[in-house]
């Protein structure tokens, strides 16, 4: 019996790098298509690579051929006229459409917790959040009108050992290193939740081809629940520093830095936490078991393997700085 195949649109971030390699390894004919090699994150061993641009639909065209597949994947279209034009080239050559959307997606603030897949979508603050909302109104209603057999799927905060989890990245850890004081939203109480790459992967691939995934949407994430002062002593810890915090809202982010109050409000701000009993139930077994203190370590040792991956934001310190500074004058 040949190997059911799946095409991954962008194969080679942070999320869908560990789900091709989950997919190889389940038995799937794993095929990615992107504009060329990810030397981070390069595409595993046993891929089948399609070169071409999902921003040029006759490159997309060309890299497809005419090939059918069982599951198309799609971590790179971000509203609905980037579903419409996958939907185009692909319709009637797929058995299934993943579309993967986010958890900003959900009400922001949320009414209550935890969070389910039927919390409704609503964020005010977000255009990221806003564009994936307007793609599944779309699935939807084409799965509604027409039996278009697709899958959502919200992945929520998911890193690797090449993304610290806060705005700033790898500039953070320089300054906890280095005895700056760290800007931490809020009052560093709200509760966020985290979840590594490989452990979305083991549920997500256990949803492509599966019959009862379809017409449905599943969140994915950890049942570990921090605060995120207990994220950034967590990360702190990893990288052998002693951190020195100070408390900002994400309104005084917003109006020093709108980009970083953006994924504040939109997002990282609020508490969120969830129930992934619907998809524990059709992946029989699953459960995310990397916690986060181990993935912190994975990050800091990455990171220190090459000091070439330490790059400083000089523009996202300076702006810390200057909050920490007005911090301190108040």
């Amino acid at each position: 019996m040949p190997a059911r195949s799946v095409l991954f649109l962008g194969g080679t971030g942070i999320i869908s790098s560990a789900c091709t390699a989950r997919a190889l390894d389940q038995g799937w004919e794993v095929f990615v298509l992107g504009r060329g090699l990810s030397t981070t994150r390069p595409a595993p061993e046993g891929c089948r690579p399609l070169t071409g641009d999902l921003d040029d639909q006759a490159s997309f065209a060309a890299a497809v051929g005419d090939r059918e597949f069982d599951v198309v994947a799609d971590f790179r279209a971000f509203g609905p006229d980037d579903v419409q034009g996958r939907l185009d080239l692909l319709r009637g050559r797929m058995g299934q459409y993943v579309f993967i959307s986010s958890a900003s997606a959900y009400q922001t603030p949320p009414a209550r917790l935890p969070v389910v897949e039927s919390t409704p979508l609503r964020n005010p603050y977000w255009a990221y959040s806003r564009g994936k909302i307007a793609a599944e109104d779309l699935l939807v209603r084409l799965y509604r009108d027409e039996a278009l057999p697709v899958t959502i799927v919200r992945p929520s905060h998911t890193y690797d050992h090449t993304s610290p989890p806060f705005d700033g990245g790898w500039t953070v850890v320089d300054r906890l290193r280095r005895g700056a004081q760290i800007v931490v939203p809020g009052d560093g109480t709200s509760l966020w939740t985290l979840t590594h790459h490989t452990d979305f992967a083991r549920a997500f691939v256990g949803l492509l081809g599966h019959p009862a995934a379809i017409g449905e949407a599943f969140h994915i994430t950890s049942d570990e629940w921090l605060s995120w002062s207990q994220i950034f002593r967590t990360v702190a810890e990893a990288a052998g520093a002693e951190p020195r915090f100070v408390y900002v809202s994400s309104d005084a982010i917003a109006e020093a830095d709108p980009d970083w109050g953006a994924s504040l409000l939109g997002d990282k701000a609020h508490s969120m936490v969830f129930d992934n009993r619907k998809v524990k139930a059709l992946v029989p077994g699953w459960t995310a078991s990397v916690p986060f203190h181990r993935g912190a370590r994975e990050i800091v040792e990455w990171f220190d393997a090459d000091p070439a991956r330490q790059q400083i934001d000089a523009a996202f310190d300076a702006t810390m700085s200057r909050l920490v500074e007005a911090h301190r004058r108040r």
